[in-house]
């Protein structure tokens, strides 16, 4: 509970003593400064939920973006993974085709050969 609840609480409960001790006395003004008293109590007690309400709204969103970004940071660790992965299988796989065509070569100069 945020201090400006607490002190808007007693803010309002101090104007209705007051209030009520000034109609019983008979003093308008005393009465008037009573309700005055619980209006600014009430708006200080409404401005501490405010703050309250905010501060789990950033706490939430904050928590929410920090989840978004480690989820995020996960998909390009994947994404940079996946993509290494093609590189290197795309690069085994000429070597291999390359390396056969060689063969080829090989196997047909010798051939040639064998037969001049």
């Amino acid at each position: 509970m945020d201090k400006d609840q607490i002190t808007g609480k007693f803010d309002q409960v101090a104007g209705k003593l007051k209030e009520k001790f000034g109609e019983a006395v008979g003093n308008d003004n005393l009465a008037n400064s009573g309700a005055a008293q619980q209006v600014k109590g009430a708006a200080k007690e409404t401005w501490g939920k405010v703050k309250d309400v905010a501060g789990e709204a950033h706490d939430t969103a904050s928590t929410n973006a920090a989840t978004e970004g480690n989820f995020m940071k996960q998909r390009s660790e994947d994404a940079a993974h996946d993509i290494r992965e093609k590189v290197t299988s795309t690069a085994q796989n000429l070597k291999d085709k390359i390396g056969h065509k060689l063969d080829d070569i090989k196997h047909d100069l010798s051939h040639d050969h064998d037969d001049a």
